[in-house]
């Protein structure tokens, strides 16, 4: 009995060895996280909606060398508007709930691999300004990380790709080799990842935009003028914009670089004269100055204005529609090669 048991457990083991070698040997020969990427190599089909596994290869690539980088209300900025009008390559490199951490080890991973970025265009949000924005428990979001997302692959990465994710990852990929699936994501990073525009319905948006009214519009006016008393904005702390401004000084002096502050519906931002809006006014003033200091142009979007103040532009108080990034694009591209912005003030320019 002793005898058949042990028979018995080696060859389970023997076909649990066999069976993770062969798992293991498939998504490792399929790559579809392009582990093996490398300069002058093409970056494989992105076939994950998690790009934190995705991007990291197509900056390695070398087929890119501009960038956008920043969260979800930057990723509607199709680069290839931006490549068209720039005369670049560009990749979109914009990641959802993307935390400062993430964006500086993007920026960071960008400026490593590219001989000669010619351009990087970084949207912050108003997490930038938060007081523990710079805490470890922040770095990350509850999607997981991969360990080559800041550095060079090492071989026991390779060990990390066996599981039934990746299994899955590399079977949609030996799918999309066979013509049976499209890929997931374009190969420049760009998705719209927001719903079809014929199914927009303002009604709809407008519970988004104002949830924490029960969906109906909120007094945005402007509070009367109270400023901060001196022993509260003394305190005012803004540390991941440190990580900011070793971020753009690490890119060599002809990367032109772009810092957007990008649009959202007035209702996301606090309301004007509050307490808050003078803090955020304050954090503003420094990734100015940042900018300044690095020669980038800045672009403030965030603030009360048409573009800002219109319902029907947004989805919910985040995510603007397709025209607007449309706009935006445009806008961007003319003030990038010395045109001026838009004449209905809805960005604010500085250099």
């Amino acid at each position: 009995m002793a005898r058949n048991w042990i028979a018995w457990s080696r060859w389970f083991c023997l076909s649990l060895a066999l069976f993770a070698g062969l798992v293991f040997t498939f998504i490792a020969g399929l790559d579809p996280f392009g582990l093996r990427v490398g300069v002058g190599q093409a970056p494989r089909p992105i076939m994950d909606i998690n790009q934190r596994f995705m991007y990291p290869q197509l900056v390695r690539s070398g087929a890119f060398d501009a960038a956008v980088v920043g969260t979800s209300t930057m990723r509607l900025v199709d680069p290839r508007a931006l490549s068209r009008d720039l005369g670049a390559r560009f990749a979109n490199l914009a990641m959802n709930a993307a935390t400062p951490w993430e964006q500086m080890q993007t920026a960071r991973l960008f400026q490593a691999h590219v001989a000669a970025p010619r351009w990087l265009v970084w949207g912050l949000d108003q997490t930038w300004c938060e007081a523990d924005a710079t805490d470890p428990a922040k770095w990350r979001t509850p999607r997981p990380v991969p360990a080559w997302f800041s550095r060079d692959v090492r071989w026991f990465d390779w060990l990390k790709l066996v599981n039934l994710t990746n299994l899955e990852i590399a079977g949609r990929l030996l799918a999309y080799r066979f013509g049976l699936t499209r890929e997931r994501i374009r190969g420049d990073g760009y998705e719209v990842f927001t719903p079809p525009e014929a199914s927009y319905d303002l009604s709809r948006a407008r519970s988004h935009i104002y949830q924490g009214s029960g969906g109906k519009p909120e007094d945005l006016s402007p509070l009367p003028p109270a400023p901060v008393p001196l022993s509260e904005s003394a305190g005012w702390r803004f540390p991941a914009l440190d990580w900011l401004a070793d971020s753009l000084a690490a890119y060599p002096p002809a990367t032109r670089i772009m810092i957007v502050l990008p649009p959202s519906h007035v209702a996301a931002f606090p309301r004007t004269n509050s307490a808050g809006w003078q803090r955020y006014a304050a954090c503003k003033s420094r990734v100015a100055a940042i900018a300044r200091a690095r020669g980038a142009a800045l672009v403030d979007y965030a603030h009360p204005s048409p573009l800002t103040s219109d319902d029907t532009h947004y989805w919910d108080a985040l995510h603007f529609r397709l025209p607007v990034a449309q706009r935006l694009e445009q806008e961007l591209a003319a003030i990038a090669t010395g045109g001026a912005p838009f004449d209905d003030g809805a960005a604010r320019l500085s250099h």
